[in-house]
Order: C-alpha cells, then structure tokens, then sequence
C-alpha cells in the first residue's frame, strides 16, 4: 500500500525564505521554512491525504525520521545523545511538561544522522578539527589576549573538552570577543573558506562564545548529492543550504551555542564526544541508484536519479520515497502508478519492490 504524505514546513528562525517554496515551484511565504517532517514523531506527524496523521497508520513506530531542512543561518551547536544518555535524561526530565522550555530530552531515542546536500553549495561544521590544525588557524589570527589564552587552553592538560567548557561557561566572554574581533582582520590563506564561514556566523551572532568553539570545528562544504554522517556525541552546526535529513525516530538535541533557544552546556559536555577527527564525506559513486552507508540500524538512504527509463529498487518496508526534481511516478504491488509532485513523499508500508519512473530524483528511505 502506498500512501501520500505532505507536512507544513516548520518555522524556525534560522529557515530560508525561498530554499523549500523553490524546490516545490510555489511561491514563499515570506516566513522562515526551516524543515519539512515525513514520519510519526509526536512532535509534527506527516499528513495523509484522508485528514489522518501518519501515526495513524504506524502506531508511532517507524525507526526514522526523514526531512527536508533548509538553513539560511546557522543552526545551534548542538550533539545528539546516545540511547542510553536518551533513556536517563528522559526519565530525570520526566515531571517536566512536554512542551517546557527548558526540557532537554524530548523522547528515549538517540539521534544519528545523515544529511546530502540538495543546494550547490551545503556548508557545515561537523566534529572538532585536529588541534595541531588548529593551532595553524589560530595562527592568522594574531597574537591577542584572547587568541594566547585559547591557544593556552588547547596546548594544555585538560585538552578539547574542557576547552569548550571553559568558552561555553561564561569564563571567557571577554577573549570570545577579542577573538571574535580578530577574525575581521584574518590572514590564515590555508583556513581563508574556513574563516570566510566563521566571520559570518560571528556577524550573525555578535558576543557568541559559540562563535570560538565553532573555530575548533571542522568546515565542511558538500555539493549536490554527497552527505555526511554524524553519530551520537559529536558535535556539530549546519551552516546554509537545502538538504535531505534522515534520522532515528527523536527530536533529541542538546545545545550549547549561536541559538536563542534553550542552553544547557553541563548536559551537552555530558553527552559531548571530544575526540578529534575529520567527518568523511559521502560521495556518490553509481548511478542510477546510490547508497549512503551508515553504521547504524534505524535508517537507511538511497537516491534515484531517473532519465526516462523505470527504475526497480528492492526496499524493505516501512518505507518512503521523496521526490526532490522533475517529474516522478512510482508503483508497488498493486501496479498502480502515483505522481508525486516535488517536495512530496509516499509511505510504503508493506511494499518489497517500489518502480520508480519519470526523469529527475527521488530518495528512498528504509529502515537499516
């Protein structure tokens, strides 16, 4: 059985005007549309043509959640948590109202993820930068109090972690800025996109001691079609552009900077992985069908790229499939073909093979 599924896009400050209404060829609203939510979460179920919610029809279930995301501005620094810091801080948070402010855990799940890119340009900032690389970056900032106290920090003892703890606890507002005003005069030729990304999220975010640990992270530019996976723990900061976003079932997200919203850096440290390293980007490498491997079970992602001629592509229910360009029909069991209009998405909830015709892309997604 293969069902349609719409949803309104959410409103978050840091949403396009135009990314999401260009990719559906209708006109913007004129309001941030920050993501478009295809799954069961509590939290913004898909709509089904019949007035129902997805839920309906899963009973809450499904191990994922797929979205279509589009940043203008910076997304918070944030991590997600492991299942098992999921299950404790839900159960300590468990006198809070849902919808509290302050609440941390909106569900018992972790939240690996992948996004690919669907703009030109995607740019990121997944995981913490080698210090040694670091250290080079900080070297085209100048000689400041405020850049000799972080390089004191990062060539000290206590090493990354405590570093972020020592920016992110108000104890160092006043080199954050200094560091933040160095960043207008940066000469560092070998970090020059780096620092190009970061003074914007500074112009954005004046004051931010965000903005510093965003110096410690790496930049990561994708063009159409690669992703990047991000486990549990790392931390990490989408920066601009339109993507698909696929996830374990959870709205889970601790933050600790460049956002309005709720902060809570003692639980973000608690969860934060620190180790340094590089965040591997996934590139397309067949056509007209192309994985991106992750190691995880809750989730899995495949584009389609379609010239015409039908595609046949094994699936393992319950799954989805959204259509991101051109013109795309799609069948199942019973033979019957379904148009789906770019930006829309069918649930397929006991199909094995989905056929899926037309020219342009679509993503299907299962679990893993």
């Amino acid at each position: 059985m293969l069902l349609g599924l719409s949803n309104v896009p959410r409103d978050y400050a840091w949403g396009s005007t135009t990314l999401i209404a260009d990719l559906e060829g209708r006109s913007p609203s004129g309001a941030p549309e920050a993501e478009v939510w295809f799954g069961d979460h509590p939290g913004d179920p898909a709509d089904l043509a019949d007035g129902r919610t997805l839920d309906a029809v899963t009973g809450g279930s499904l191990p994922y959640l797929l979205k279509i995301l589009a940043a203008a501005d910076p997304l918070s620094i944030q991590v997600h948590p492991t299942i098992a810091q999921a299950r404790d801080g839900w159960a300590r948070e468990a006198g809070l109202a849902a919808d509290d402010p302050t609440r941390n855990y909106r569900d018992d799940n972790h939240k690996p993820e992948l996004i690919v890119a669907l703009s030109e340009r995607f740019e990121a900032l997944g995981g913490l930068r080698p210090v040694a690389d670091t250290l080079r970056l900080l070297d085209g900032l100048g000689d400041g109090a405020g850049v000799s106290a972080l390089r004191a920090h990062l060539t000290g003892e206590d090493g990354l972690k405590a570093t972020i703890a020592w920016l992110l606890s108000g104890a160092a507002d006043a080199e954050a800025l200094e560091i933040s005003a160095a960043l207008a005069t940066s000469s560092a030729s070998e970090f020059g996109d780096t620092l190009r990304a970061i003074r914007a999220v500074a112009e954005r975010n004046p004051g931010d001691p965000g903005v510093v640990v965003a110096l410690l992270m790496n930049h990561i530019v994708l063009r159409r079609g690669e992703g990047i996976f991000l486990r549990a723990g790392l931390l990490h900061a989408y920066l601009s552009g339109l993507g698909v976003e696929i996830m374990a079932a959870s709205d889970n997200v601790l933050r600790g900077g460049l956002t309005p919203k709720h902060i809570d850096v003692p639980e973000l440290l608690s969860v934060l992985d620190a180790t340094p390293g590089v965040v591997p980007v996934i590139t397309p490498t067949a056509e007209p069908v192309t994985s991106y491997p992750v190691d995880v079970d809750d989730f899995a992602l495949r584009r389609v790229t379609l010239a015409g001629e039908p595609v046949r592509v094994e699936v393992t229910s319950p799954a989805m499939i959204l259509v991101t360009s051109g013109s795309v029909t799609v069948s199942g069991s019973d033979a019957q073909r379904h148009s789906v209009e770019v930006g829309g998405a069918l649930f397929a909830s006991d199909e094995s093979i989905l056929t899926v015709t037309g020219t342009g892309e679509a993503f299907i997604a299962q679990p893993g």
